[in-house]
Order: C-alpha cells, then sequence, then structure tokens
C-alpha cells in the first residue's frame, strides 16, 4: 500500500534554532510488539548461492547473535582475515498470525550484503554494514514453524563503502541485535521530531510522520509532550481530514535544555485513532537545544562557549570483534564520559542504536560518520550506494539531540579502488552533491568531513591532519597548528590526534617535546638523538604518549577561541595494516587496551576533564626501575584536585598546586631520590569538603644497569577465575630483569591447557613484544589435566619451558 505522510505537529515552545530529538523506539503493548530474536541460531561457513544447497548442509553451529565469524580471526597469526560469505539459520515459531498485523525482521546491522530468505523464499535483502533495516515477512510466514535463512557477505565489494583498505577490519555477520516487530496493518511510521526554534526562553516542536493506511477509514492522531519528570506538557487530539493534517500546541515556556551536563530527555507519544480506540502509538525521546560553531572561533552549546573535549571509537572489543553486546557499548560511553569527555566521533561508520541512545541520555555530543574512508570515488553503482547509505544514516539516526555532525567521509581521496578514482574535480563534484543531500534532509545540523583539503570548502566543519609529536614533528608544535588552522577555515574542528603506547612499557627518558632522544643517565656524557618520525621507532612508551597527550590538553584547554579536539583512539582496535606492531594487527592508540583497561594516558585525560576527584602517581604498570646512584627521577602526579601532597618512604616531599599552564603534569611534579628496593610513593589531595583523595605506589629501584639479555625465565601464578597467568621474564647473565629488552616472543601451550589467544590484548596474545623485559599470557586448565606445560621462544632464545601441576581444584 501506498505510504502518504498525515501531518506536522507543532508545539510552540518558543523561538531560536536546531533540530532534536532522541532514541525512537516501538512502544510493546497490546498495540505493536518487539520480541528479541538473538538467540537459537545456527551457523554454517559456507559462501554458497544456492539455497537448496545450504538447506541439506549438516555442518551447521549453535550460535547467539550478536556473532562474526572474524572475531579471533583477525588476530590470529596468519596474516589477512576470512572476507567471504557465510549463512545464519533460525526456527521461527508462531503460534497465531493476525490478518490485521503487518509482521517484520529488523536488523540492527549485519555486515556487509545481506540476503533473507523465509520459509524457502527471499524477503528482501540490504547493502551496507552499519545500518539497520527492516525486511516484511507478513506474506512469507505461516502458523506453526519458519525458517529464516541469512546470507551474510564481508567480501572484497568495492561499489560498497568502506574501503577494504582501511586501517580497521570490516568484520562479517550479524553483528548486531535481531527483532520480530509486530505492528497493525494501518500504522504510524517514519516519526521524526524537530526544534526549529530553540532558546531559553521558549521554543518550537515540529513533528512529521507518515501514515500507512490501510484501511482508508477516518481516523485522528492524538500528540502529547511529556518533560523528564514524567508530566504532560501539551496535548491535542485532531481530526484527518483525508490525508493530512496538523497540530499546533499553545506556547510552552522555559525548556528544560539538553546538554552536556544535564542531558534532559522530553518524551513525544503520538497515537493514531479510530472512532476513538488507539489502533497505533509511536514513542520518541528528544531533547530542546541549539548550537552554533562561531566563524574561525570556539563553539557554543545553548548560548555558552563548550570547549569540545573528544575522543573516538570503533565498534569492537577483545574476544567478540564488532559482536559487541548492548551492555558492552553502554560500558564503553560512560567509561568515555566518566574520562570527561563531552563528544565522541564514531569512527568511520554509523554504530549500535546503544551508542546514540548512551550519548542522548549521558551528554556526549556526536559525530556521526558515513563509511566513506578511502577508496577515492567508485562507479555509479558504488555512487548509487553511497547516496542511500547517506539517506539511511540521517534517517536513522536523526532522532537524537546528541548528534551536531554529519560527517561526508574520512580521507576519501587516499588509496582508489577504482581508475581515477582519486580526481579531485570528481570527487568534489560528488561531494557537493552528498552534502547538498545532507542539508535537504536536516538542514538543522552540521555537515563535515576530514582529512581531504580539497573538499574543505564545501563542507561546514573541517578537520585538517595533525599528528604533531607522532607521524612528523614534535608535540611542541601543536600550538602552531591550532593557530594555523583556525584562521584558515572558518569551523575547524580537530579530529584526531596522538600515538601508539603499549601497555606496560616505559622509559626513563622518554623524547622529548623537541623529538630528541636523551641520554638515561649511565653515560658520562649526555647523548642526544633527532627523531624525525617517531612512530616509527619503535618505542611506543607510556611515558611519551602521557607527555605528548598532556602538551596537547594544555594548549586546547587554554586557548579561549578554540573549538576543541578529539584524540585518536579511546580504547585499542584491529587492524589488517599493522602486522608488525608490539601487539601483532592491534592499532596501540587507544587510552585503553582492547579489553578497556586503561593506560597511564587515561589519567592524564581525566585530571584536564573529570570533575569527580582522584589523584594518579604514573605509573602503576612500571615496578620495576633502574638508574644510577644518587640520581633523582622526576615523578608526576595528574589529578584534578587543586592541591596535592607527596610522600617518599612517609616523609613528605611538599604541597603543590595544581596549575594547567604549568608543563609537565599541571605542575605536579616531584624529584624523587630513590634508595635501592622498596620505595614507597604516596600521592594525597584534598578537597574543600575535607575528603582526602589517595594513591599509593611501590617501586622496586635498583642501582645496576642490566647487561645484554642471556635468557627467558618463565613463572606462572594462579588466578582468582581458576587460570593461570605465565610470565616470562627477559634477564641477564646475573638474573637481572632486562628492562631495555622489547623484542618479540612466542608463547605456547604444549599440554594441559589452552591459552587465551587471539584477543589483542597485553595478556591475550600469543605473539607480543615484551614491555620492559616482561610479557605474560592467560591459560585455562584442561580438566583432568596434571600439569600444564608451557613454552615461550623467540629467534634469540630458542626455547624455554615451565611444568606447572595442577591440583584436583583445578580438575
Amino acid at each position: 500500500m501506498k505510504t502518504f505522510k498525515i501531518f506536522t505537529l507543532l508545539l510552540f515552545l518558543g523561538a531560536y534554532n536546531i533540530s532534536l530529538a532522541g532514541n525512537a523506539k516501538n512502544m510493546t503493548d497490546d498495540l505493536r510488539s518487539k520480541s528479541n530474536l538473538n538467540e537459537n541460531w545456527s551457523y554454517l561457513e559456507n559462501n554458497s548461492t544456492k539455497l537448496q544447497e545450504v538447506q541439506q548442509a549438516t555442518s551447521w553451529e549453535s550460535i547467539s547473535l550478536p556473532h562474526t565469524w572474524n572475531d579471533e580471526d583477525v588476530m590470529d597469526s596468519e596474516p589477512g582475515y576470512r572476507r567471504d560469505a557465510s549463512w545464519y539459520k533460525k526456527s521461527l515459531e508462531l503460534s497465531e498470525i493476525s490478518k490485521d498485523k503487518v509482521y517484520q525482521l529488523y536488523f540492527e546491522g549485519a555486515n556487509i550484503t545481506t540476503d533473507v530468505y523465509v520459509n524457502g523464499e527471499k524477503a528482501g535483502e540490504h547493502v551496507g554494514g552499519y545500518l539497520g533495516f527492516k525486511i516484511d515477512i507478513t506474506n512469507f510466514i505461516k502458523k506453526g514453524e519458519n525458517e529464516i535463512l541469512v546470507r551474510v557477505d564481508n567480501g572484497f565489494n568495492p561499489e560498497v563503502i568502506p574501503s577494504q583498505k582501511n586501517d580497521f577490519f570490516i568484520y562479517g555477520g550479524i553483528t548486531r541485535d535481531v527483532w520480530l516487530l509486530e505492528i497493525p496493518n494501518t500504522h504510524l511510521k517514519n516519526l521524526k521530531v524537530k526544534t526549529p526554534q530553540v532558546s531559553a526562553e521558549k521554543a518550537s516542536l515540529e513533528v512529521d510522520v507518515d501514515l500507512k493506511n490501510t484501511a482508508k477509514t477516518k481516523l485522528s492522531v492524538t500528540a502529547q509532550l511529556i518533560d523528564p519528570e514524567g508530566k504532560t506538557v501539551a496535548e491535542k487530539t485532531t481530526d484527518l481530514n483525508g490525508e493530512d493534517g496538523s497540530l499546533v500546541f499553545n506556547e510552552i515556556k522555559k525548556p528544560q535544555l539538553w546538554d552536556t551536563k544535564n542531558p534532559n530527555l522530553y518524551k513525544v507519544i503520538v497515537s493514531l485513532k479510530r472512532d476513538g480506540k488507539t489502533i497505533d502509538r509511536l514513542e520518541e525521546r528528544m531533547g530542546f537545544r541549539w548550537f552554533e560553531f562561531k566563524k574561525n572561533g570556539p563553539f557554543y552549546l545553548n548560548g555558552e562557549r563548550l570547549l569540545i573535549r573528544g575522543t573516538h571509537r570503533h565498534e569492537e572489543h577483545a574476544g567478540v570483534g564488532a559482536a559487541v553486546s548492548n551492555e558492552q557499548h553502554r560500558k564503553d560511553m560512560e567509561a568515555i564520559k566518566k574520562m570527561g569527555a563531552n563528544f565522541v566521533r564514531l569512527g568511520h561508520y554509523s554504530q549500535d542504536p546503544e551508542i546514540y541512545k548512551a550519548c542522548d541520555e549521558l551528554g556526549l555530543l556526536v559525530w556521526d560518520e558515513l563509511p566513506w574512508s578511502r577508496g577515492g570515488l567508485g562507479n555509479e553503482k558504488w555512487e548509487e550506494n553511497t547516496k542511500e547509505l547517506l539517506e539511511g544514516m540521517i534517517n536513522q539516526n536523526f532522532n537524537h539531540p546528541s548528534i551536531i555532525i554529519w560527517s561526508l567521509g574520512n580521507e576519501i581521496y587516499w588509496l582508489p579502488d577504482f581508475e581515477d578514482g582519486d580526481n579531485t574535480k570528481k570527487i568534489n563534484s560528488f561531494l557537493q552533491e552528498l552534502n547538498g543531500l545532507a542539508h535537504k534532509l536536516d538542514p538543522s545540523r552540521k555537515t563535515a568531513i576530514r582529512k581531504y583539503y580539497e573538499g574543505s570548502h564545501i563542507v561546514d566543519v573541517f578537520s585538517p591532519s595533525i599528528w604533531s609529536g607522532w607521524y612528523s614533528g614534535s608535540y611542541k608544535s601543536y600550538g602552531k597548528a591550532v593557530d594555523k588552522y583556525k584562521k584558515e577555515y572558518n569551523h575547524f574542528l580537530h579530529a584526531e590526534y596522538g600515538g601508539s603506547s603499549h601497555l606496560g612499557r616505559h622509559t626513563e627518558n622518554p623524547i622529548t617535546g623537541e623529538g630528541i632522544v636523551k641520554s638515561d643517565g649511565w653515560e658520562e656524557e649526555i647523548v642526544q638523538t633527532e627523531v624525525k618520525n617517531i612512530a616509527q621507532i619503535g618505542d611506543w612508551s607510556e611515558n611519551y604518549i602521557v607527555d605528548l597527550f598532556d602538551w596537547h590538553l594544555r594548549i586546547s584547554e587554554t586557548d579561549p577561541t578554540f573549538v576543541g579536539n578529539a584524540q585518536w583512539a579511546f580504547k585499542d582496535f584491529g587492524t589488517p595494516l599493522r602486522p608488525e606492531n608490539a601487539i601483532p594487527y592491534m592499532n596501540q592508540k587507544g587510552l585503553v587496551d582492547r579489553d578497556g583497561k586503561p593506560k597511564d594516558a587515561y589519567y592524564v585525560f581525566k585530571s584536564y576533564w573529570s570533575d569527580d576527584p582522584f589523584v594518579y602517581i604514573e605509573s602503576h604498570t612500571w615496578k620495576e626501575r633502574q638508574g644510577p646512584k644518587d640520581l633523582e627521577r622526576t615523578i608526576s602526579v595528574f589529578s584534578n584536585i587543586e592541591e596535592v601532597e607527596f610522600f617518599h618512604d612517609g616523609k613528605s616531599l611538599g604541597k603543590k598546586q595544581k596549575d594547567i599552564n604549568k608543563f609537565p603534569a599541571s605542575g605536579l611534579t616531584w624529584d624523587v631520590q630513590f634508595k635501592e628496593g622498596d620505595n614507597k610513593l604516596v600521592a594525597k589531595g584534598k578537597i574543600r569538603d575535607g575528603k582526602t583523595f589517595t594513591d599509593t605506589l611501590t617501586v622496586n629501584y635498583r642501582f645496576k644497569k642490566n647487561s645484554g639479555v642471556e635468557a627467558l625465565e618463565l613463572s606462572a601464578k594462579q588466578l582468582d577465575n581458576g587460570n593461570y597467568l605465565v610470565t616470562a621474564l627477559a634477564v641477564d647473565d646475573e638474573g637481572l630483569r632486562a628492562l631495555d629488552y622489547e623484542e618479540r616472543v612466542y608463547f605456547q601451550a604444549l599440554a594441559g591447557g589452552k591459552t587465551i589467544k587471539n584477543q589483542g590484548t597485553p595478556t591475550g596474545s600469543e605473539i607480543i613484544e615484551m614491555a620492559n623485559g616482561k610479557a605474560s599470557i592467560e591459560v585455562i586448565p584442561e580438566k583432568g589435566a596434571d600439569f600444564i606445560e608451557m613454552t615461550v621462544l623467540n629467534q634469540s632464545f630458542k626455547g624455554t619451558f615451565l611444568k606447572i601441576p595442577l591440583t584436583r581444584n583445578n580438575n
């Protein structure tokens, strides 16, 4: 049946600017139902296109959704990862089928092209891996058992963005939730909420909704606006004369604004009625806010300057790849918010609905991005698919107050997949088309792009590529870069900066802000070496990245005319382009590792951004240190408390005031004369109500430097979960741990246990570089085994072995 737009609803709450709205959800009641179908699926790793062949297959395995066949494949030692097709099967039992209902399968995401079959017939298909889609199965189902078959393909397909040349994995599978929707034949759809005018005093609300009217009977609509406390602010009913209608509410004063500190969410409930009886209902959460990018100046939210404090997120996690649970999605966003961020760029694709819901609720501004990332301009089919994906992104995510930017792509010119695909004239023509489409679909939000200079004038907001102190230059050049680009681009928001760090790797003298490697204090004369490309020297210490971020944040936090920036990226993530990294195939630019464990850099950001009082001594993964006798070491404390006192072995080294104009650590540094052996460090910060926050760290310090590595030693300890943590140490001829050893080692369980591997984490990788002469892996004991036998080796050391006796408690 044809779908008609039935009305525009205007709630006059007042005066000025910008669209908003929240997480559109179907209410589960006697009118509609939404049933989760994640459980009891079967999976077949077979790329056949022949339905009969698949139906007769016997090698199906039981799985639950979300699911990807690349969960460990991307992290194993074999180059490349599976880019092909697989099948999913589910038996759907329907006790009854109503002729008054429409039945749909709703996929929140399947990567990257999908075909859906119901009872042997094709019900629908979808192109694009990062958007939700609905398949109408009304005409294919029957009472009783129904067979659902889904073919998903993440194979190389240059006609579908993103390009396979990207620095992230394109996971295959049904990577998000699947639902069965039951809705009335005559129903509402495509509910959009806009706020053309918003101010602190009053605002206006416009609601667009479509009607699918199969009955062609006389209908009416009731709309309600409910405030964050649950109070109905406005309600009105109107008859629908034919296909169109409108509702206008009286002015409502002083709306509760949505912002990053107080993300107030209203509800709009639209009910469709026949003869006074409600036959369908849609509910929408929304928020009132307005924003502005000042020309060559800062960003304003609700009329007040807001420094954008941002990061980035890829949709993946250790052990599950892109098949992330809603609980983990939420946990990621809560960790970002707890750090003090107010902005997140979703790189480089739209993400799970749970992410936008969390951003709405937590108060995180969002840069949502079309996955045109690398690959250049494609053919005619490519252009058609790309425009459809842009339209799908905007329509699907329109109703979220958190979103302020629709990004049209990232590094789009680079590594073209098609001949002449890097032709800037042609790219600009298509980019202009996308920009016009985005503004037509949503005039209220801004468009953006990153690192495509030839098209910077086309979009509203632009981010050049600035990696000061990593891919080139020194981090102390960051202020000059910011000043340059603020003048050059009307609306400049800096997305992506930072560098890689290997959790637990430290150095006594990290590269300086001038790009110099200094002596670590052992030599009689100071030896300094210039470093042109820090990313390639293989140091990757946490200390250097701490300094880099500390400098960047000092610049951004003290510049009153800067829009702000977004660090790349919050969490370590997988990439096919980096097999040589400290953890192979891991992009280690995260503030936390792939399992969410914080690195030191996380606390640097928290010290500038978070309102929750804390103190943190750098570094809790650096408990074994060495240096010449009588050489003082500078200890940094990261905190958001105004005054911190520092103690060494119970003696106060004085109190210091936090001053973000000082570097490093906002002036919270103390010179410590370590003694040989254990040194107890304590930092205390007291807030105004008298409550004290304390951090304690014990450092084992030695005055003797290790010589060259002579052996690898293995040891093990049992963990609380019953598994064993097996640790390898590099030692010299006197048994001293070689704190300067960073070579790659290889773990293997030979008998009695199974390593937790292919996780891309510091204790979940069989192949890993040492961090200060140390590497560990977690091992699961086999049931009934008497011992676990482990080995660790590399080219220099042909094999060290350890036999771990197992008790009956392990079995």
